[in-house]
């Protein structure tokens, strides 16, 4: 089981058991593919069924089969949901889930070992890795611009060429 973080409940919405969701995945729609998804309750995670979507500003309105009352998800707000990786679409080339690049050794293009990839965070409209160094603070490197060379999601390895001047 295979299962990738794709939002989170935010609030309840009307009283007929919708709830408000904040997607995580690259665009809301990908939502509509699903059909199973789990609600990471505090106890257990809840095995749901995507009744039906609809949009709202940024957020998704979200109804779950069997959750008709609004007492069936007041408890929720604030649960991270979840989804097999098998339920989302294929991602395109060169595109990965955050969640196989942590982890990931990060090397320079000389194949120097920089350090290990903690966090990918989005900072000026790109992508930014947050490497891990020994014995060093932590190394932000921005992704646009041709400074991540490769990724290797199958043996954990990320190759960048660091622009000049970032590493102190």
């Amino acid at each position: 089981m295979d299962r990738l973080e794709i939002g989170k409940i935010i609030n309840t919405h009307g009283l007929r058991g919708e709830v408000k969701v904040v997607s995580w995945t690259d665009s809301p729609e990908d939502f509509e593919r699903i059909k199973t998804a789990y609600i990471m309750a505090k106890e257990s995670d809840i095995k749901v069924t995507v009744k039906s979507i609809k949009y709202q500003k940024s957020n998704l309105i979200v109804k779950f089969a069997g959750f008709d009352k609004i007492e069936d998800v007041e408890m929720y707000k604030g649960c991270v949901l979840t989804a097999e990786r098998d339920e989302l679409p294929p991602l395109p080339e060169g595109v990965h889930y955050i969640v196989d690049l942590i982890g990931c050794t990060v090397k320079g293009d000389d194949g120097e070992v920089i350090g290990t990839l903690e966090d990918v965070f989005t900072a000026g409209g790109g992508d930014v890795y947050d490497v891990s160094r020994q014995g060093k603070s932590n190394l932000l490197i921005p992704t646009a611009g041709g400074v991540v060379q490769s990724i290797d999601i199958s043996s954990k390895t990320v190759v960048v060429k660091l622009p000049e001047g970032l590493e102190d």
